[in-house]
């Protein structure tokens, strides 16, 4: 098979256009999870006490992770049938308008119950275009990169997530700078509206660049699948269940990390805007830590890489819990590079890693339903376990166990996936034979 010729310029588009598309859906995403924790329950849910409102504030923040594995099934689908640019185009426009929508929508004191419900639909239909966007962006660089680049520049695409938390959190600490009263008249539709003015630039930029040519070769040699996800969960079920298990504590640490911590800063005696400023500090570090893991994975070994990060995410919990409790800036500091340290390497790798435990006309939907159904099972519902678990306990060890049962999990489970060899990822069968003759089955790619 001869190899994909790539220009340089295209995988720089590549890069640059996944890498702002990830960072406007996290914005997104993680907007709305900051102030479901601080504001939403007085917004939305006013008739409940104030503990009440915050969980259920936070079961809306849940609702998103329900949607992604949906997202994933119906965007996986495409992006193996009509392509990853026509995709990712849709997801990113399906995400700022249901965002846009939140930020025009009535509160509960204008139109009763009906507030909360509008809210949790477009929470849900924020949740489908990300369980699509996140895994379609990943795979527009790992296909238009050298082999021995693919963790770099996948990784570079990763930081998205960083990229997105700090310009959330950058808006946050601008709202709350408001007086709070204003703050809940009308400050905080802003950081929503001004989500139109990211995805518009966003898509100008994604809607000039080429379809990846590993696609397109596949679609011109006839490889691509009818129903991909049915491939997948058919013939790669077990490789599916394993990367899924294996992103439980990738998600907790990310959204207890940058959700949770807000709240829990409350209960310690740590200002909102003290523990804004520790969030943007580790998003810096994020920024220069997962492409440093990625070029690790590249020159290592990406499994390697990943397992280590699970294992630093597993016991981090237990030295970031104290350290918070101090009330020293720079101790606190300490903790949040503990946690978020094993996060990096985990996922600088994963973007890489995940999709080339597939072939490559399923790399789409394997990568997204495992990817998403690890967020549903490790993201959806941890805010809302760890609030409810400070609050009965009132203190920091059963969370910490939480997350600690989490990285065993995940551990467990990653020791069962290995990538596919260098040359199986660009492999297709030819027109009309089953796109899996020439790849290893299950047994053999779960195999450690």
């Amino acid at each position: 098979m001869n190899p994909v010729l790539v220009s340089e310029g295209q995988r720089r588009r590549a890069v640059l256009s996944s890498l702002i598309g990830n960072s406007i859906e996290f914005y997104e995403f993680l907007i709305y999870g900051s102030f479901s924790s601080l504001y939403f329950g007085r917004l939305f849910f006013p008739s409940f006490a104030p503990t009440t409102g915050t969980l259920l504030s936070l079961s809306t923040f849940a609702v998103a992770f329900v949607g992604r594995p949906l997202g994933a099934l119906v965007f996986g689908h495409f992006g193996d049938r009509l392509g990853r640019k026509s995709t990712l185009v849709t997801t990113l426009t399906v995400m700022g308008g249901a965002t846009v929508l939140i930020g025009l929508l009535p509160t509960y004191r204008s139109i009763g119950v009906a507030a909360p419900v509008l809210l949790t639909v477009l929470r849900f239909v924020q949740g489908c275009s990300l369980g699509g966007e996140s895994s379609g962006g990943f795979l527009m660089a790992l296909e238009s990169a050298q082999p021995n680049r693919r963790g770099f520049l996948t990784a570079v695409v990763g930081t998205g997530n960083a990229w997105g938390l700090l310009l959330a959190n950058g808006v946050l600490l601008l709202v709350t700078l408001l007086p709070e009263r204003q703050v809940l008249a009308w400050g905080w539709r802003l950081p929503f509206l001004f989500s139109a003015v990211l995805v518009a630039f966003a898509l100008r930029v994604r809607l000039r660049l080429a379809e990846t040519p590993e696609f397109e070769r596949a679609r011109s040699e006839g490889a691509v699948r009818t129903v991909p996800a049915f491939a997948v969960l058919s013939r790669h079920g077990l490789v599916t269940l394993c990367a899924s298990l294996s992103a439980l504590p990738m998600f907790l640490v990310f959204y207890l990390g940058s959700v949770f911590s807000l709240k829990y800063a409350s209960t310690i005696g740590v200002s909102g805007s003290r523990m804004l400023t520790l969030l943007a500090g580790s998003c810096v570090f994020l920024i220069f830590a997962m492409p440093f893991f990625g070029r690790l994975g590249d020159r290592r070994g990406r499994k390697a890489v990943f397992v280590g990060g699970i294992v630093v995410m597993t016991v981090a919990p237990f030295v970031w819990f104290p350290l918070l409790g101090t009330g020293s800036f720079p101790l606190m500091a300490l903790g949040f590079l503990a946690l978020f340290a094993g996060f990096a390497a985990n996922y600088g790798v994963q973007g890489a890693f995940y999709p080339q435990l597939f072939p490559t006309t399923l790399r789409y939907s394997g990568m997204a339903i495992s990817y998403n159904v690890g967020g549903l099972l490790g993201g959806a519902v941890s805010p809302l376990i760890a609030t409810s678990l400070l609050s009965t306990y009132d203190s920091w060890t059963p969370i910490a166990l939480y997350m600690a049962a989490a990285g065993v999990i995940g551990l467990v489970a990653s020791l069962f996936l290995r990538e596919r060899p260098a040359g199986s990822p660009v492999q297709f069968s030819p027109a009309g034979a089953p796109a899996e003759a020439a790849v290893p089955s299950d047994v053999a790619t779960a195999r450690s």
